[in-house]
């Protein structure tokens, strides 16, 4: 799988503690999502730049699920955004971001971002790229789902199950990982 990467050291979004970014973007269900529908209403929101063409997004794809039914009922909001060129990458396109969502059955919004604006503004670089905020949105996790995108059975640290833990906790200043470096395919930009 060519695409693989890790991203960047450098911190090119936002910096833990910061508030999160608003957005407002298209969903597949037809409705448009911002950080209003969230704010205010849950205990933690998880923000995953995610696409349908990435073998490693299709690698953790279950495990997203899986996490979003079962955070769903204890406060915790999921998003993916997809942000990539739909031109190069029509696979990506919000016509197949539907279809995706359907067979998949995804338990939470998938929304596309045509601008890439809030891709780069939340410092997106690679698919899959976590976003964790806690009730205030203020940025507590950033980074991979887990430490083995590879292989869900070697899986040793579950990244974000541990932080979105620590945030339900009440200790969402004690996470142990707060900043892993995500691994999978570049954002595939303009």
């Amino acid at each position: 799988m060519p695409c693989k990467q890790s991203a960047s050291t450098e911190n090119v979004g936002l910096d833990l503690g910061q508030t999160a970014p608003d957005f407002n973007l298209p969903g597949v269900d037809g409705k448009n999502y911002s950080l209003d529908d969230f704010k205010g209403k849950m205990k933690a929101l998880v923000v995953i730049f995610s696409c349908n063409h990435c073998p490693y997004v299709i690698k953790t794809e279950e495990r997203m699920i899986a996490l979003g039914n079962e955070y769903i009922n204890k406060g915790v909001g999921f998003v993916l955004i997809s942000a990539n060129d739909i031109i190069n990458y029509p696979q990506d396109s919000p016509e197949n971001m539907k279809k995706r969502a359907a067979q998949k059955g995804f338990p939470f919004p998938y929304l596309y971002n045509e601008t890439q604006d809030v891709a780069r503004t939340y410092g997106a670089q690679v698919t899959p790229h976590v976003f964790l905020f806690d009730g205030d949105m203020k940025l507590r996790y950033r980074g991979a789902i887990d430490d083995d995108i590879d292989n869900p059975s070697r899986v040793k640290v579950t990244y974000l199950r541990d932080a979105i833990e620590a945030i339900l906790s009440g200790a969402p200043t004690e996470i142990k990982y707060a900043d892993t470096r995500p691994v999978g395919c570049s954002v595939k930009w303009k």
